[in-house]
């Protein structure tokens, strides 16, 4: 399996660091370091997170890191992280 980020995760992900950085920028460094390296327990696991069945017949699925949603796909043997989120925000 590999493991690829798309362009709007990478924003998510920036977005992110951005907001928790004005208030507190070593927790916002580690909230990307999580982030960042959680994904990695799918290369050897990439069904463990919850199928959205309103995607379907695409293979999507999220997982939760602490506070955070994760959304990735699953084609063929690569696994795509799509979006990622505070579960707090509104989506």
């Amino acid at each position: 399996m590999e493991l690829k980020w798309s362009s709007r995760a990478m924003s998510d992900l920036a977005r992110l660091y951005e907001f928790l950085a004005t208030v507190n920028q070593p927790a916002a460094a580690r909230t990307v370091q999580q982030l960042t390296a959680a994904p990695t327990q799918l290369l050897t696991n990439p069904r463990i997170g919850e199928r959205l069945e309103e995607f379907a017949p695409r293979d999507v699925r999220r997982i939760l890191v602490g506070h955070y949603e994760m959304r990735y796909k699953i084609s063929d043997s690569t696994i795509y992280l799509l979006r990622l989120w505070h579960t707090r925000e509104d989506r």
